[in-house]
């Protein structure tokens, strides 16, 4: 990684931690820190269940439950199960109390006038420069915290992105979608050793997903790529196929091979960025109209020949 851009992070996070008031003890003057602050925003006026708000914030379960303990002390929350008549009692919700609330609406009013005082020095034309240069540094923030990583196909996660993939699919082509017309692909030839199915989450959320399938001696074949339409354009299609071709050389392959339908505009032009050449057809899947294919280098790892089914 270049030192001057870890350098550049680094300044960046200094000048935003200080212009927001991270640094005091006491954020926005409310007689507590931000770490409470933000939980006390993010319970809000409907609450929130406990799991949601771990995996929203990034917390670990014994930090989260220190910050609730200290709201719930100061008569700020109550947590307590989903259903206190007799329902799944595992599953817990914060709730804010009329402090709470009351509390909430004076941090969402600071809130409002702290960023006023960030604009007000500010000329109408640098206003909208920094605004715009906000809204792409959160974008390209946001897609940082993209987590992609194995999954099993049967994993429910992976199976609503599956889901979503044949809707979408379906949306898309001129004709719908079919799977019965579709060739087969059965969850054994995405698990090791036959394959792998990559599954992208953010805030333990699942917004995509790949596959890759590998054959013995011949080009390895990428499969069942999505990504969720709220998280286009964050590379995180980009991200997924750059894993996909890796985790193929990794475990022997020389080239990956993939086919899709001419509609499919935004994967052809992906394809074509990364390096892909169109190919004749090397199979006699019903909905494909291109086939592509990308030679690779050769990388370390497993190279036990895997089958797949």
């Amino acid at each position: 990684m270049d030192s001057a851009l870890i350098a550049a992070v680094r300044r960046f996070n200094r000048t935003v931690t200080q212009r927001v008031g991270a640094l005091d003890d006491e954020y926005m003057a409310q007689g507590r820190p931000l770490g409470q602050a933000r939980l006390l925003w993010e319970i809000g006026p409907a609450g929130a269940e406990v799991a949601a708000l771990r995996t929203r914030l990034g917390l670990d379960s014994g930090h989260l439950s220190r910050l609730l303990r200290t709201l719930e002390n100061d008569g700020l929350v109550t947590v307590g199960p989903v259903d206190r008549t007799g329902g799944d009692g595992r599953v817990r919700v914060a709730t804010l109390t009329d402090a709470g609330r009351t509390q909430w609406a004076d941090l969402d009013q600071r809130s409002d006038d702290l960023a006023a005082s960030i604009l007000a020095p500010l000329t109408e034309h640098r206003r909208e420069r920094l605004v715009t240069a906000m809204a792409e540094v959160e974008r390209l923030l946001i897609g940082s915290m993209v987590v992609i990583e194995p999954c099993p196909p049967g994993d429910p996660r992976a199976r609503a992105c599956l889901r979503a993939y044949v809707r979408d699919i379906a949306r898309r082509l001129d004709d719908g979608f079919d799977p019965a017309l579709s060739k087969p692909l059965h969850d054994d030839a995405l698990a090791p050793p036959n394959g792998v199915l990559l599954l992208a989450t953010l805030n333990g959320e699942p917004i995509g997903c790949g596959g890759v399938k590998l054959h013995r001696g011949e080009a390895a074949e990428i499969k069942r790529v999505w990504v969720a339409d709220t998280v286009r354009g964050l590379g995180v299609g980009r991200r997924l196929l750059g894993e996909l071709e890796r985790y193929a050389a990794e475990h022997g392959a020389t080239a990956v091979r993939l086919d899709t339908n001419r509609n499919l505009t935004e994967a052809i032009a992906l394809y074509r960025a990364t390096g892909y050449r169109e190919i004749e057809a090397y199979n006699t899947e019903h909905y494909a109209d291109h086939w592509f294919e990308k030679r690779l280098a050769q990388r370390g790892g497993d190279r036990s020949g895997a089958v797949a089914t």
